[in-house]
């Protein structure tokens, strides 16, 4: 049974009641609090390994507790999942761009929010894997020291920004990076470049890999993930 401890951050009583019954079924610690400010006290001196937060949160909204909480020198490491409703994709980049680790729409499968969750709390603890280690997932194997990529032992000639934008993926299957992120990541707040030809160097890199291309996943309105 799990043990770590969630922070469910909701104004709705409902939902805070369904969300904690079905993560305490689950053997998760759960506190639930209906206010940003509840949230980041609660977050600063519990030091949750989770955090379920809703954006619409009366006083301060669930986007300047993930950005307070990100630049948080004791709480700034505690995994984020945003709750939005449908149609909030501006809300979700935003969200995501400030340091939240996934999102979850309303209405939700309360199924659904467990296995995100699960899967980042997994992401987090592997978070630590030096960027400089092999990475190996499905039939790819990428070598970030020899700049190399094999595809079922064959070797897949790309360009640095696509070598980039595969590794950075990769290195956290199942995450979403937003297009700024992967630009950020790839070649540093510096490097001017469009939205748009983040898509066409996506688009090349999954031509490159073939069959293997369908690992990279499109997040409508958002940006890509690495399939799991």
């Amino acid at each position: 049974m799990a043990r770590e401890s969630i922070l469910v951050v909701d104004d709705e009583e409902d939902i805070q009641e369904l969300v904690r019954y079905n993560l305490a079924k689950e053997g998760y610690k759960v506190t639930c609090v209906g206010t940003g400010e509840d949230a980041l006290d609660t977050a600063r001196t519990g030091l949750p390994d989770l955090i379920v937060l809703d954006l619409m949160l009366p006083g301060i909204d669930g986007l300047d507790v993930c950005k307070i909480l990100k630049t948080d020198d004791k709480a700034g490491h505690i995994p984020i999942i945003m709750l939005t409703a449908k149609g909030e994709e501006t809300d979700v980049v935003t969200g995501l761009e400030l340091g939240a680790d996934d999102y979850v729409t309303k209405p939700f499968s309360p199924r659904i929010l467990l296995a995100r969750i699960r899967s980042v709390l997994r992401k987090a603890a592997r978070a630590e894997t030096d960027d400089n280690d092999v990475v190996q997932i499905h039939d790819l194997v990428i070598n970030p020291g020899r700049r190399e990529v094999l595809y079922k032992g064959k070797a897949v000639d790309l360009t640095y920004t696509e070598f980039g934008i595969l590794h950075l993926l990769a290195r956290r299957p199942g995450w979403v990076f937003t297009r700024y992120q992967i630009i950020d990541g790839v070649r540093g707040e510096d490097y001017i470049v469009t939205d748009r030809s983040v898509d066409v160097q996506v688009a090349g890199l999954r031509k490159k890999l073939g069959r293997a291309g369908k690992y990279i996943e499109t997040v409508r309105g958002v940006g890509y993930r690495f399939k799991e």
